[in-house]
């Protein structure tokens, strides 16, 4: 897991699920998690959820894809509590458990999981390579690696547009290209290694939460965080457009299997 400190408060989640959806801190809600398990079974098996975040997709692993049991994991604690509050809500605390864990190695024995899934969080661990073979550790024989995250379109230097909206973002992104995400996933041992370019997908998503963020819904979300707040949100997401218009900023889905 990643070492950044805690950046999303109660105002934050209030924000991004107004965005996205409830339990939802990443783009396109239950439509692009299905997208991102096309063809992956989960009925009955044991899902690692990496940077579950509030939870909303952590409990639908159970809930909508019946997972015999969840492992949601986060290094922060505010996330974690709203993700638990959650899972009590949808009814499946018995099948899923919310874990705050410290950034660094994944904290359970080798062959835990089935399934290891995460949705755009892995984006905040620099060491793809350390977290493939990670991964690879924790799945059991025959187990799939099944992610989204945003990569860039190369490892060189970021161009000034994309060190601009880095900036605006003000996080600890380790935006990786595909073809490094390729190369750790066959070097830890993975198989069948698939990664798919969602920028056309998102640089529409992108265009229309920008609408929102400026259109006649602005009131109502600068009522439930603050002026300042939803003025820096539109900052943030004016400087994604030219890096996803270019295609240097790059959202993949990406998934192997541990032979």
């Amino acid at each position: 897991m990643s070492e950044e400190s805690e950046h999303y408060d109660k105002s934050a989640i209030t924000f991004l699920e107004a965005i996205w959806g409830e339990g939802f801190l990443s783009p396109g809600g239950p439509a692009e998690v299905a997208r991102v398990l096309e063809g992956i079974e989960l009925k009955g098996r044991r899902v690692l959820d990496i940077g579950c975040g509030s939870g909303g997709i952590t409990a639908s692993l159970a809930a909508d894809y019946g997972a015999g049991e969840v492992v949601g994991i986060d290094v922060e604690a505010l996330v974690c509590q709203t993700a638990r509050d959650l899972v009590a809500r949808r009814g499946v605390a018995d099948r899923v458990k919310i874990e705050q864990v410290s950034p660094g190695p994944l904290p359970f024995p080798d062959g835990s999981f089935d399934i290891v899934f995460s949705k755009d969080s892995i984006v905040h661990i620099a060491d793809k390579e350390t977290l493939a073979a990670d991964v690879f550790r924790v799945l059991r024989p025959g187990g799939w690696f099944v992610a989204s995250d945003w990569l860039t379109s190369h490892d060189g230097e970021p161009s000034d547009e994309m060190r601009h909206y880095l900036a605006c973002e003000d996080l600890d992104f380790g935006m990786a290209s595909p073809a490094r995400y390729h190369k750790a996933l066959a070097a830890a041992g993975f198989s069948d290694v698939v990664l798919k370019n969602r920028n056309p997908w998102y640089r529409e998503e992108a265009a229309r939460e920008l609408e929102l963020l400026t259109g006649p819904e602005r009131a109502k979300l600068e009522a439930m965080t603050s002026v300042e707040d939803i003025a820096g949100q539109i900052r943030t997401w004016k400087a994604m457009q030219p890096v996803l218009a270019s295609g240097e900023h790059c959202p993949h889905h990406i998934r192997g299997r541990k032979p």
